[in-house]
C-alpha cells in the first residue's frame, strides 16, 4: 500500500475511533442482566422482604423510540414481579410525536399504578413530557421543576399552513384533555400549554391541579401517595407503600447503545462516516478497512433514520453530497464539486430530521465540525488523485523507462540493485551507461545514455 494511502487510512481510521470513543465512554459503567425489560435491578435501600415492591426507573433526554420500548418493557417487567407502583422520574425538554403517543398509550392502559415524576430539582417537562404527565396514574414534581410548552411543532424548519396547524394542535388538544379528564386534573390548563405554550413551575402546577403531589426526594414522594387510589383497567386500587422495597430499573448496555445511535446528531455522524468510508474504498479498492467501516456505519445509520422523523429531503441531499465527493475524485473539476458537495451536505444535515425543536435537532457544532472534516477529507483524496496522475508509474514495464542502467557482461543490463536481460540496436560497451527505452516483460530495450 503505498504510503499516501496509508495517511488518509490512518486520518479515517483516527477520527472514527475517535468519534466511538467519544460515544461510548458513558456506558462504560453500564451492566447488561436478561429480564423482561432487558435491564438490570439494583436495591436502593429500605423495607423488608415482606414490603410492596416499588420500581423505579429513570428518564433523562429527548423522548424517542428507545423510551418508547423502554418504558414497555419496565411495564412488564413491573406487572410480571406484582410490583404495587411504577414511578418514573422524568427530565425531558420535549420528544417525538409517535413515541410519546405510543408512551401515553401504555400509560393508560397499564396494569401497574404508574407515577410520573418530574425531578431532580431543576428538571423539567416540555412538550411530550407534558402529555405523559397527564397520562400517568400520578403526576408529581420535585422542587424548582417546570412543565409545559407543549404546543404541536412542524417538521422540517418550516412554518406550518394555518389550516394543518389547527388540525395538529386540536388533535393534540382532545388527547390531552382526554387523559386529563380520565385522570381528574385541570383541562383547562392543558390546552392552554399546547395552544400557547404556557409553562409553570412545581407549585403553581400543584395549586392549578396539574400535578397530584409536590415532592422534595423519592421517600417524601412516596410516603404522600401511600393509600391513595387509582383507577387501573380492571378496577380501583389503593395503594399500600409502608415500608416499601425499592428497587431501580438500570438502562441496560443494548438500551444504551441504541439511544446513543438514535440520536440525531450520531445518526447524522453514522451517515456521513458511511458515506466516507465507501468513498476511501472506491478510491483505494482493495483496502478493505475502509469499506468494512463505511457499511457498518451506513447500516446503523439507516437503524437510526427507521426511529426518527426524517426528511426525506435532507436525506437526498446528504446522498447527492455522497455522489458529488465520489465524482470529484474520479473527475478533476478543481474542487467545484467538492463544494457543491459540502454545501449540499451542510443543507441536508440542517434539514435531516424533520423537527423544528433545536433540542432534538443536529447541533450545529456537530455539523460544522462534521461538513468539515469531509470536505478536507475529499479535498485530500483528490489532491493525492491528481498527484498521483502527474508522475509516472514506478513499477512495471512503464515504471522502467527512462531509468539509467549500467551495462555487464552477457547482454545485462543493472537497473536499481537488479540485472536484467537488455537488447539495443547499436553497439554498447560493458560498464558503459545506457537508457532504458522498452520493456517487454524481462526483457528491456536500452540506447547509449549521452550525458
Amino acid at each position: 500500500m503505498k504510503f499516501r494511502h496509508k495517511i488518509v487510512l490512518a486520518l479515517f481510521g483516527f477520527f472514527f475511533f475517535t468519534q466511538i470513543v467519544s460515544l461510548t465512554i458513558k456506558t462504560v459503567q453500564a451492566k447488561d442482566t436478561p429480564n423482561a425489560a432487558d435491564s438490570f435491578i439494583t436495591r436502593q435501600g429500605g423495607g423488608t422482604s415482606l414490603g410492596p415492591k416499588v420500581y423505579v426507573m429513570t428518564i433523562d433526554g429527548a423522548i424517542g423510540t428507545v423510551t418508547d420500548s423502554r418504558v414497555t418493557a419496565a411495564i412488564e417487567l413491573a406487572d410480571e414481579n406484582d410490583a404495587e407502583l411504577l414511578v418514573i422520574e422524568l427530565d425531558t425538554p420535549g420528544g417525538f410525536t409517535k413515541p410519546t403517543w405510543a408512551i401515553c398509550k401504555s400509560f393508560l392502559n397499564s396494569p401497574v399504578p404508574i407515577c410520573l415524576y418530574i425531578s431532580p430539582s431543576g428538571a423539567r417537562a416540555g412538550s411530550a413530557g407534558v402529555y405523559m404527565t397527564y397520562a400517568a396514574h400520578i403526576a408529581a414534581m420535585a422542587h424548582s421543576t417546570n412543565i409545559g410548552a407543549a404546543h404541536p411543532v412542524a417538521g422540517g424548519g418550516q412554518e406550518i399552513d394555518s389550516v394543518m396547524n389547527e388540525k395538529i394542535t386540536n388533535d393534540a388538544v382532545a388527547q390531552i384533555k382526554a387523559a386529563a379528564q380520565k385522570r381528574g386534573r385541570n383541562a383547562a390548563w392543558a390546552e392552554k400549554a399546547v395552544r400557547e405554550s404556557v409553562s409553570i413551575p412545581d407549585s403553581e402546577a400543584l395549586a392549578l391541579n396539574v400535578i397530584d403531589v409536590r415532592a422534595k426526594n423519592l421517600d417524601d414522594l412516596l410516603a404522600q401517595i401511600d393509600g391513595k387510589e387509582v383507577e387501573l383497567p380492571s378496577g380501583k386500587k389503593k395503594l399500600s407503600l409502608k415500608d416499601p422495597i425499592v428497587e431501580k430499573i438500570e438502562i441496560s448496555l443494548v438500551h444504551k447503545i441504541l439511544d446513543i445511535i438514535t440520536q440525531p446528531d450520531v445518526a447524522f455522524i453514522l451517515m456521513s462516516v458511511g458515506g466516507l468510508g465507501i468513498m476511501l474504498e472506491l478510491y483505494n479498492p482493495g483496502s478493505i478497512f475502509p469499506g468494512v467501516v463505511g457499511a457498518i456505519a451506513l447500516i446503523l445509520a439507516f437503524y437510526s433514520f427507521q426511529t426518527l422523523p426524517i426528511n426525506y429531503a435532507g436525506l437526498a441531499l446528504i446522498i447527492l453530497a455522497a455522489i458529488l465527493f465520489i465524482a470529484e475524485v474520479k473527475i478533476v473539476s478543481h474542487g467545484l464539486l467538492t463544494i457543491g458537495g459540502v454545501v449540499a451536505l451542510f443543507l441536508g444535515g440542517l434539514m435531516l430530521i424533520d423537527t423544528v425543536d433545536p433540542s432534538l435537532r443536529i447541533s450545529k457544532s456537530v455539523l460544522i465540525s462534521m461538513v468539515a472534516f469531509i470536505g478536507i477529507c475529499v479535498f485530500l483524496v483528490s489532491w493525492l488523485v491528481i498527484k498521483a496522475s502527474r508522475h509516472r508509474p514506478f513499477t512495471g514495464n512503464e515504471g522502467m523507462i527512462g531509468r539509467i542502467g549500467e551495462v555487464r557482461s552477457g547482454g545485462f543490463v543493472f537497473v536499481e540493485g537488479a540485472l536484467w536481460k537488455a537488447e539495443s540496436d547499436e553497439s554498447v560497451e560493458v560498464g558503459s551507461k545506457v537508457e532504458i527505452i522498452g520493456a517487454n516483460n524481462l526483457l528491456l530495450k536500452v540506447k547509449k545514455h549521452n550525458k
